[in-house]
């Protein structure tokens, strides 16, 4: 990702190269729907779940903040939902021993110590870091879930990259075999050169790992709480509305014609068909640069 966002600096003044990715916003555009389309199909299956995820999507509309939704979303969803019947989940069982937890302990205190390093040295880095722990420990539901909070951050919030770039960010990310947020080094680097895109790529996946090692443990219990279950629900019925958000918000931002149509209509199509993401991406990069 990193070798695809230097090349995105310096390559992106060539026309040829803007007609690549002028037809890879399109493809963007395909994977959003088609990730909102899963997305909202199990995670929206009742009246009240359709209800919420449609008011987080007018709140994130208005400008409100995506963690202050999701916060709120997990309320209510406690308040809102009645007891769900609870799925069976699977999840590695971590060896139950003293040195698990010194393990947990020894990571948590190199995360604190990273953190007060940068604080000292870069301050710049230090808000970095901050902001991607921050999108990945409210990102509940998968790599698609922290999409709105990166667009809220780093597009509406710091204006460090617009809409377009972005999108690009996400279709070189869907070259890689990578999640979906590894985006989070093309945007460190974007802002911040090589020191921003490792400090970005660490941060994003910290706190999921974090949690993994020291919530699984207990997880079995978690999972039988209805507080648990029903804050969950919310939560990825919010993220509905809140991906719903960005397909708009993509869509208003690509300069659509005919052929861009057509291209977005056919990479739904092989989505839907299962197609390897990868080869819809590559696919519609070899098409972006024949026919835009």
């Amino acid at each position: 990702m990193l070798i695809l966002a230097v090349f995105y600096e310096r390559a992106r003044s060539i026309a040829q190269i803007m007609s690549l990715f002028n037809g890879l916003q399109v493809i963007v555009v395909a994977i959003i729907v088609n990730a909102l389309y899963i997305f909202g199909k199990s995670a929206v299956t009742s009246y009240r779940e359709a209800l919420l995820a449609a008011l987080s999507a007018a709140l994130f509309w208005s400008g409100a903040s995506p963690f202050i939704i999701v916060i709120i979303a997990a309320l209510t969803g406690v308040v809102l939902f009645k007891d769900a019947e609870h799925e069976s989940l699977s999840i590695l069982r971590p060896e139950k021993t003293g040195f698990a937890v010194k393990r947990i302990v020894l990571l948590v205190v190199v995360t604190v110590a990273g953190l007060a390093a940068l604080y000292v040295a870069r301050r710049d880095l230090f808000n970095l870091a901050m902001m991607m722990l921050r999108i990945d420990l409210f990102a509940f539901g998968g790599g698609f879930a922290s999409l709105p909070l990166m667009l809220h951050e780093i597009v509406n919030v710091r204006g460090w990259l617009d809409h377009r770039t972005f999108m690009d960010g996400i279709a070189l990310g869907q070259v890689t075999p990578g999640p979906i947020i590894i985006t989070a080094t093309f945007v460190g680097y974007l802002a911040y050169g090589l020191a921003g895109a490792v400090v970005a790529t660490v941060a994003i996946f910290t706190p999921s790992f974090l949690i993994l090692i020291s919530v699984a443990p207990l997880f079995d219990k978690l999972k039988r709480s209805p507080y648990f279950t029903k804050a969950t629900k919310g939560i990825l019925a919010t993220f509905v509305g809140l991906l719903l958000f960005v397909a708009v918000k993509f869509v208003l931002n690509v300069p659509w014609d005919l052929v861009r149509v057509l291209l977005g209509l056919a990479a739904m199509l092989a989505l839907v068909k299962k197609v390897n993401v990868l080869y819809v991406v590559l696919l519609g990069a070899v098409l972006s640069i024949i026919v835009l």
